[in-house]
């Protein structure tokens, strides 16, 4: 099992989805939250907006992720956790393309990263039922 203290602040990034079901907007539609937190820390480095209706964050918005993510400690970690239940194929590349390794994992070891986020979150902006 996982856990924080098995790494250094920027080694190791998670990327994740806040919500669990879709944030509903009047004007906009409904809407996914992916988030990079630092797996040492569990601060949440940067996250997203995406459309409930495209799988995942487009390249565009992938790199923006890491930019804002890189910009804490202006460098990229060594391994970026993604749990494996999550389509994130064109995120997995990017991070390659930059020199992270990629490890899927079941989402049940990231929860002790993940789970207060997402309880957090949930209380803030509601979408669906916190794990």
């Amino acid at each position: 099992m996982l856990h924080p203290n098995q790494f250094q602040v920027n080694e190791a990034w998670i990327a994740f989805k806040l919500n669990d079901a879709p944030i509903r907007t009047e004007l906009d539609g409904d809407f996914n939250c992916v988030a990079l937190m630092d797996a040492a820390s569990c601060f949440i480095l940067s996250s997203a907006f995406v459309p409930s209706n495209e799988t995942e964050p487009s390249t565009m918005e992938v790199r923006r992720l890491l930019k804002k993510g890189q910009a804490h400690k202006q460098k990229l970690p060594k391994t970026l956790f993604i749990p494996s239940n999550q389509p994130a194929s064109i995120l997995a590349l990017e991070a390659e393309r930059q020199s992270i390794a990629v490890v899927r994992v079941p989402e049940d070891q990231l929860l002790l990263f993940i789970g207060e986020a997402r309880v957090s979150f949930k209380e803030r902006f509601g979408g669906g039922s916190a794990q």
